[in-house]
């Protein structure tokens, strides 16, 4: 059960802060929601509180795992699929996992790829949401600013071995 203040993250949207819990009646069915802001778009989501195992919703990480997420985010990329469709639904199914360290590989391995072949428009579409999700996540963390993370991220991928 999480409070009032908590800063979570909502698997395919991104980390955001628990704002409110209300009771709604939505479609008749009468339940308690909580009410999650997002940073990037200024969003607000309803989660039912019933369904937060079932959708993965989840604290966010703690300052002392960020160092890891950049190691997976500076690891090698693995031997992908050469079918695109085959990439998209293991990247995909990375990213609804919620795991800040799967996302983190969906976003190295988006990245490299495009360096080296460049990317489908739906792969593209995804690498800027990987992104958006890991970034979310990584400022409610370690308080950097987003423009710091993109920074890091850009300089991480500039060092990268071609």
């Amino acid at each position: 059960m999480f409070s009032v203040g908590d800063r979570v993250v909502y698997p395919m949207h991104g980390a955001g802060v628990i704002e409110a819990i209300e009771e709604k009646e939505i479609l008749g069915a009468r339940k308690k929601y909580y009410v999650m802001k997002l940073p990037m778009g200024e969003m607000k989501v309803l989660i039912p509180i019933d369904s937060i195992s079932q959708v993965g919703l989840r604290e966010v990480i703690e300052k002392e795992e960020v160092p890891q997420v950049f190691v997976v985010l500076k690891g090698d990329q693995p031997e992908m699929s050469s079918n695109w469709n085959r990439r998209y639904r293991n990247h995909l199914e990375k990213i609804k996992s919620g795991d800040i360290y799967e996302v983190a590989e969906v976003v190295r391995n988006l990245m490299l790829r495009d360096r080296e072949k460049g990317l489908s428009t739906g792969e593209s579409k995804m690498l800027d949401t990987a992104r958006q999700i890991l970034i979310s996540e990584l400022v409610l963390v370690d308080g950097m600013e987003q423009s710091e993370i993109l920074a890091t991220l850009d300089d991480i991928f500039e060092q990268a071995p071609k």
